[in-house]
Formats: C-alpha cells, sequence, structure tokens
C-alpha cells in the first residue's frame, strides 16, 4: 500500500449487498501490503464475518444505520501488520458474555461462532463499544518478515 501508513476507508448502509465488495477489497489490500495467499484467505473470512455480525447483529438489518471498514497497514517500529476495524452503529454488547460455540449445549447450533472464528484466523481481536457509539472490532494480522531482515 505504499509509503507511510495507508488507509482505506469505506462507509456503507447496514446491507449485506456491500460484503462481495468488502471481501474484493479485503483481498486486495491484503495481497498489497504482502500477505500470503492463505493469509489473505483467512484475513478475508474474519472481516467476513465482522461485516455479518455488523450487519445483522449491531445495526439489525437497519438500512439507516452505518457499517464502517478501515484497512491500515503498519510498517513503523514493532511488528509489520494490517490491522481492520469494523463499527457499526448498534446498541452495543458485552464481549464476555458471548456463547461459547464448543460448549456442548452450543455446537450443533448453526450460528454463533462469527468471533470465535475471528479469534482463530487474526493474531489479535478486540470487541469493545466504540466512542462514537456502536461496537467496534479491531483485528490485527502481523505480516511475515521480510527475507533477510
Amino acid at each position: 500500500m505504499g509509503n507511510g501508513d495507508p488507509i482505506v476507508r469505506l462507509e456503507f448502509s447496514s446491507s449485506l449487498d456491500m460484503l462481495d465488495v468488502v471481501a474484493v477489497l479485503s483481498d486486495q489490500v491484503g495481497r498489497l501490503v504482502g500477505l500470503d495467499e492463505d493469509a489473505v484467505h483467512w484475513v478475508n473470512m474474519a472481516v467476513r464475518e465482522s461485516v455479518i455480525n455488523a450487519v445483522q447483529h449491531g445495526n439489525r438489518g437497519d438500512l439507516s444505520k452505518r457499517v464502517f471498514v478501515e484497512f491500515m497497514s503498519s510498517r513503523g517500529p514493532g511488528p509489520e501488520s494490517l490491522t481492520v476495524r469494523v463499527r457499526d452503529e448498534g446498541e452495543g454488547f458485552d464481549p464476555e458474555r458471548v456463547a461459547d460455540p464448543l460448549a456442548a449445549e452450543n455446537v450443533l447450533k448453526s450460528r454463533g461462532r462469527g468471533v470465535f472464528l475471528m479469534r482463530s484466523f487474526m493474531d489479535e481481536v478486540v470487541l469493545q463499544r466504540a466512542s462514537a457509539g456502536g461496537m467496534e472490532v479491531r483485528m490485527v494480522k502481523h505480516l511475515r518478515p521480510e527475507p533477510g531482515r
């Protein structure tokens, strides 16, 4: 993504119609920052899960509410990484109260695995109430060091 710490931002109505656009952008940004194809795939899956949650659970499909997605690469001191933030305008929730999808009573349920998958696919995941309202998911994927570094 070039010099500095470039940022790509999307803002759209709370509709799953934008999911494919976000997924294509996620793949392109992942490749631009140097992720291998496996990492591009897993980041894409985490981004899709977070956007689906923002639309369906956060904003409850309310088209008057917005979803915000931000991709930012970091190549400064510390590990190089891709950070993805997804924010909704919903009421928010307590991340500590998310059901464990591996618990016996939840294993056969067809829903409720999004946060678990995000945490499985990314190196860091933080769920928090956003200062502007709603919930924000901040996900980080560390980049592989370049050869010779």
